[in-house]
């Protein structure tokens, strides 16, 4: 789980990942919640997906990785796609948008991990891509519509 922006040293191409830039975080397996990933498990497999060296990958689960993108964008919203994978295959797949002028969510992902995961990567194209746009919210002032 993501919990903040990694100064990016850890990676040599630190925008192509799937989160648009280096995150540190903590694990959520089960069993393992909060437990702090070392250097290389989080560069070579928590910031991928198929972290399949990880002592701590539950051998049953849902997806592998998650991918992200900007399907479309106007003055007022941004549409994020995302695809869950299990073995290099997609296993859930979806949209989520992204108010700009308000700077939330309009809807928030049932799933709190993949929501927690899109606002990272809304956080780091947007760092990019509108650079004096306002920081995305956390999810715990979001509403649903």
């Amino acid at each position: 789980m993501p919990t903040q922006k990694s100064d990016g040293s850890a990676w040599l191409h630190p925008s192509r990942l799937p989160l648009g830039s280096g995150w540190e975080g903590h694990c959520t397996a089960p069993g393992h919640e909060g437990a702090i990933p070392d250097s290389p498990n989080l560069r070579e497999g928590c910031s991928l997906g198929y972290a399949t060296t990880c002592p701590r990958l539950p051998p049953v689960r849902a997806w592998d990785a998650i991918r992200f993108a900007v399907a479309g964008e106007n003055e007022s919203k941004v549409s994020v796609a995302y695809v869950c994978e299990r073995n290099h295959l997609p296993a859930e797949h979806g949209s989520l948008e992204y108010r700009v002028h308000d700077g939330v969510w309009a809807a928030l992902h049932p799933d709190k991990r993949i929501q927690k995961m899109a606002q990272c990567f809304v956080e780091s194209w947007l760092r990019k891509s509108h650079p004096s746009t306002p920081e995305v919210q956390n999810e715990s002032s979001n509403e649903q519509s």
